[in-house]
Protein backbone atom coordinates (compact mmCIF):
# COMPACT_ATOMS: atom_id res chain seq x y z
CA UNK A 1 0.00 0.00 0.00
CA UNK A 2 1.12 3.73 -0.54
CA UNK A 3 1.34 6.13 2.11
CA UNK A 4 -1.41 6.65 4.12
CA UNK A 5 -3.70 10.09 3.48
CA UNK A 6 -3.09 13.26 5.70
CA UNK A 7 -5.00 15.70 5.92
CA UNK A 8 -3.64 19.10 5.18
CA UNK A 9 -3.54 21.74 8.00
CA UNK A 10 -6.06 24.38 7.94
CA UNK A 11 -5.26 28.12 7.63
CA UNK A 12 -7.00 29.18 11.16
CA UNK A 13 -7.01 27.79 14.93
CA UNK A 14 -10.16 27.16 16.48
CA UNK A 15 -11.88 29.64 18.02
CA UNK A 16 -12.83 28.61 21.37
CA UNK A 17 -10.64 26.64 23.67
CA UNK A 18 -10.79 23.48 25.16
CA UNK A 19 -11.14 24.94 28.48
CA UNK A 20 -14.41 26.93 27.48
CA UNK A 21 -16.06 23.55 25.74
CA UNK A 22 -15.30 21.76 29.26
CA UNK A 23 -16.92 24.68 31.56
CA UNK A 24 -19.85 24.44 29.69
CA UNK A 25 -20.20 20.71 29.88
CA UNK A 26 -19.50 21.02 33.61
CA UNK A 27 -22.10 23.63 33.86
CA UNK A 28 -24.53 21.23 32.39
CA UNK A 29 -23.64 18.08 33.97
CA UNK A 30 -21.75 18.97 36.78
CA UNK A 31 -17.66 17.79 37.64
CA UNK A 32 -18.13 14.73 38.80
CA UNK A 33 -21.25 13.65 36.87
CA UNK A 34 -19.41 14.62 33.89
CA UNK A 35 -16.44 12.95 34.98
CA UNK A 36 -18.70 9.62 35.56
CA UNK A 37 -20.61 9.81 32.38
CA UNK A 38 -16.83 9.65 30.56
CA UNK A 39 -15.84 6.69 32.48
CA UNK A 40 -19.18 4.89 31.67
CA UNK A 41 -18.06 4.98 28.10
CA UNK A 42 -14.05 3.68 27.57
CA UNK A 43 -12.51 3.40 24.50
CA UNK A 44 -12.41 -0.64 23.87
CA UNK A 45 -9.19 -2.60 23.97
CA UNK A 46 -8.17 -3.81 20.35
CA UNK A 47 -9.83 -6.36 19.18
CA UNK A 48 -9.89 -9.96 17.35
CA UNK A 49 -11.07 -9.64 13.60
CA UNK A 50 -14.32 -11.81 14.43
CA UNK A 51 -15.46 -9.31 17.06
CA UNK A 52 -14.35 -6.30 14.93
CA UNK A 53 -16.60 -8.26 11.87
CA UNK A 54 -19.34 -8.70 14.80
CA UNK A 55 -19.67 -5.11 15.70
CA UNK A 56 -19.36 -4.08 12.26
CA UNK A 57 -22.34 -6.16 10.98
CA UNK A 58 -24.24 -5.50 14.33
CA UNK A 59 -24.19 -1.70 13.23
CA UNK A 60 -24.46 -1.83 9.98
CA UNK A 61 -28.03 -3.89 10.36
CA UNK A 62 -28.89 -1.27 13.51
CA UNK A 63 -28.44 1.78 10.60
CA UNK A 64 -32.23 2.94 10.41
CA UNK A 65 -33.55 -0.19 12.65
CA UNK A 66 -34.73 -0.91 15.80
CA UNK A 67 -31.82 -1.46 18.04
CA UNK A 68 -32.94 -3.45 20.46
CA UNK A 69 -34.79 -5.48 18.19
CA UNK A 70 -31.08 -6.13 16.72
CA UNK A 71 -29.59 -6.66 20.29
CA UNK A 72 -32.14 -9.21 21.14
CA UNK A 73 -31.58 -11.19 17.92
CA UNK A 74 -27.98 -11.09 18.30
CA UNK A 75 -27.27 -14.35 19.92
CA UNK A 76 -28.89 -16.04 16.64
CA UNK A 77 -27.00 -13.87 14.67
CA UNK A 78 -23.86 -15.22 15.82
CA UNK A 79 -25.10 -18.64 15.43
CA UNK A 80 -26.33 -18.22 11.71
CA UNK A 81 -22.96 -16.01 10.36
CA UNK A 82 -20.60 -18.72 11.85
CA UNK A 83 -19.94 -16.16 15.35
CA UNK A 84 -18.49 -14.09 11.95
CA UNK A 85 -15.00 -16.40 12.17
CA UNK A 86 -13.90 -13.97 8.87
CA UNK A 87 -12.06 -16.48 7.00
CA UNK A 88 -15.52 -18.48 6.85
CA UNK A 89 -17.92 -15.41 6.48
CA UNK A 90 -16.03 -14.55 3.62
CA UNK A 91 -16.54 -17.62 1.70
CA UNK A 92 -20.10 -17.40 1.45
CA UNK A 93 -22.25 -18.12 -1.61
CA UNK A 94 -25.34 -17.51 -3.42
CA UNK A 95 -27.12 -20.51 -2.07
CA UNK A 96 -25.95 -19.46 1.59
CA UNK A 97 -27.58 -16.40 1.14
CA UNK A 98 -30.55 -17.87 0.26
CA UNK A 99 -30.41 -19.72 3.52
CA UNK A 100 -29.74 -16.10 5.47
CA UNK A 101 -32.02 -14.41 3.61
CA UNK A 102 -34.86 -17.00 5.09
CA UNK A 103 -33.05 -17.62 8.75
CA UNK A 104 -35.83 -16.53 11.06
CA UNK A 105 -32.92 -16.00 14.07
CA UNK A 106 -31.81 -12.94 12.21
CA UNK A 107 -33.24 -9.72 10.77
CA UNK A 108 -33.77 -11.01 6.73
CA UNK A 109 -32.49 -8.11 4.83
CA UNK A 110 -30.66 -9.28 1.73
CA UNK A 111 -28.97 -6.34 0.98
CA UNK A 112 -27.20 -6.11 4.42
CA UNK A 113 -26.32 -10.11 4.62
CA UNK A 114 -24.45 -9.50 1.63
CA UNK A 115 -23.28 -6.60 2.89
CA UNK A 116 -21.56 -8.98 6.06
CA UNK A 117 -20.19 -10.96 3.16
CA UNK A 118 -18.26 -7.92 1.66
CA UNK A 119 -17.18 -7.14 4.85
CA UNK A 120 -15.99 -10.35 6.13
CA UNK A 121 -13.73 -10.09 2.72
CA UNK A 122 -12.89 -6.47 3.59
CA UNK A 123 -11.85 -7.76 7.28
CA UNK A 124 -9.64 -10.78 5.69
CA UNK A 125 -7.28 -8.28 3.24
CA UNK A 126 -6.56 -6.32 5.95
CA UNK A 127 -5.21 -9.06 8.22
CA UNK A 128 -3.34 -10.79 5.13
CA UNK A 129 -1.59 -7.06 4.49
CA UNK A 130 -1.49 -5.80 8.61
CA UNK A 131 -1.26 -9.21 10.54
CA UNK A 132 -4.91 -8.17 12.13
CA UNK A 133 -7.76 -5.79 11.59
CA UNK A 134 -6.45 -4.36 15.22
CA UNK A 135 -2.76 -3.82 14.01
CA UNK A 136 -4.62 -1.60 11.00
CA UNK A 137 -6.26 0.41 13.32
CA UNK A 138 -3.22 1.23 15.24
CA UNK A 139 -0.98 1.90 12.43
CA UNK A 140 -3.07 4.74 11.48
CA UNK A 141 -1.78 8.35 12.01
CA UNK A 142 -3.55 9.32 14.95
CA UNK A 143 -4.39 12.90 14.08
CA UNK A 144 -6.23 11.77 10.57
CA UNK A 145 -8.90 9.92 11.85
CA UNK A 146 -11.05 11.70 8.90
CA UNK A 147 -8.87 9.53 6.42
CA UNK A 148 -9.74 6.44 8.22
CA UNK A 149 -13.65 7.19 7.88
CA UNK A 150 -12.59 6.95 3.75
CA UNK A 151 -10.84 4.25 4.21
CA UNK A 152 -13.32 1.94 5.83
CA UNK A 153 -16.19 3.49 3.39
CA UNK A 154 -14.11 2.86 0.55
CA UNK A 155 -13.07 -0.72 1.28
CA UNK A 156 -15.94 -1.64 3.30
CA UNK A 157 -20.06 -1.78 2.70
CA UNK A 158 -22.30 -0.01 4.46
CA UNK A 159 -19.35 1.88 6.31
CA UNK A 160 -20.20 5.51 5.44
CA UNK A 161 -20.96 8.51 7.69
CA UNK A 162 -22.16 8.21 11.08
CA UNK A 163 -22.42 3.94 10.94
CA UNK A 164 -18.31 4.11 9.96
CA UNK A 165 -17.59 6.10 12.62
CA UNK A 166 -19.47 4.57 15.39
CA UNK A 167 -17.65 0.84 14.15
CA UNK A 168 -14.29 2.34 13.87
CA UNK A 169 -15.23 3.67 17.64
CA UNK A 170 -16.35 0.39 18.98
CA UNK A 171 -13.63 -1.43 17.37
CA UNK A 172 -11.01 0.43 19.62
CA UNK A 173 -9.68 3.33 16.95
CA UNK A 174 -9.73 6.70 18.92
CA UNK A 175 -12.07 9.49 16.53
CA UNK A 176 -14.40 11.98 17.36
CA UNK A 177 -18.09 11.25 16.17
CA UNK A 178 -20.41 13.71 14.07
CA UNK A 179 -23.32 13.48 16.09
CA UNK A 180 -25.98 16.19 16.29
CA UNK A 181 -24.70 17.18 19.69
CA UNK A 182 -21.32 17.58 18.25
CA UNK A 183 -21.85 19.06 15.50
CA UNK A 184 -24.38 22.17 16.82
CA UNK A 185 -21.07 22.52 19.81
CA UNK A 186 -18.37 22.94 16.71
CA UNK A 187 -21.16 25.57 15.28
CA UNK A 188 -21.10 26.89 18.42
CA UNK A 189 -17.50 27.36 18.81
CA UNK A 190 -17.13 28.54 15.61
CA UNK A 191 -15.12 25.76 13.75
CA UNK A 192 -17.95 25.42 11.24
CA UNK A 193 -20.96 27.26 10.25
CA UNK A 194 -22.93 23.72 9.18
CA UNK A 195 -22.96 20.26 9.51
CA UNK A 196 -19.19 19.58 7.89
CA UNK A 197 -19.45 17.02 4.73
CA UNK A 198 -16.67 19.52 2.68
CA UNK A 199 -13.53 18.18 2.92
CA UNK A 200 -12.81 21.54 3.94
CA UNK A 201 -15.08 21.65 6.71
CA UNK A 202 -13.76 17.76 7.88
CA UNK A 203 -10.10 19.29 7.80
CA UNK A 204 -11.23 22.13 10.02
CA UNK A 205 -13.22 20.26 11.95
CA UNK A 206 -10.14 17.29 12.63
CA UNK A 207 -7.72 20.51 13.43
CA UNK A 208 -9.68 21.51 16.28
CA UNK A 209 -10.15 17.92 17.85
CA UNK A 210 -5.90 17.53 17.45
CA UNK A 211 -5.61 21.13 19.25
CA UNK A 212 -7.96 20.35 22.09
CA UNK A 213 -6.46 17.10 22.16
CA UNK A 214 -2.60 18.37 22.50
CA UNK A 215 -4.37 21.54 24.64
CA UNK A 216 -5.86 19.15 27.03
CA UNK A 217 -4.55 15.36 27.15
CA UNK A 218 -7.38 13.87 26.42
CA UNK A 219 -8.55 11.12 23.79
CA UNK A 220 -10.65 11.91 20.58
CA UNK A 221 -13.80 9.98 21.64
CA UNK A 222 -13.72 11.87 25.27
CA UNK A 223 -13.57 15.07 23.59
CA UNK A 224 -15.98 14.34 21.16
CA UNK A 225 -18.25 13.13 24.18
CA UNK A 226 -17.69 16.36 26.35
CA UNK A 227 -18.70 18.78 23.30
CA UNK A 228 -22.02 16.54 23.06
CA UNK A 229 -22.57 17.46 26.92
CA UNK A 230 -21.74 21.13 26.38
CA UNK A 231 -25.22 21.93 24.47
CA UNK A 232 -28.85 22.14 25.79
Amino acid sequence: MGAKPRLAPVAHAPHTGFGVVLQRAQQRKGVDGLDQLLAEHPLPPPQSDDRVLSVMTKLVFSAGFVWKVVENKWPGFEAAFDNFEPMRVATYDAIKLDELASDPRIIRNRHKIAATVDNARFVVTIADEHGSFANWLASWPAEDPVGMWREVQKRGNRLGGFTGQRFLRHAGFDTFMLSGDVVKALIGAGIVSKKPTSQRDLRAVAEAFNAWRAESGRTLSELSRILAYSVD
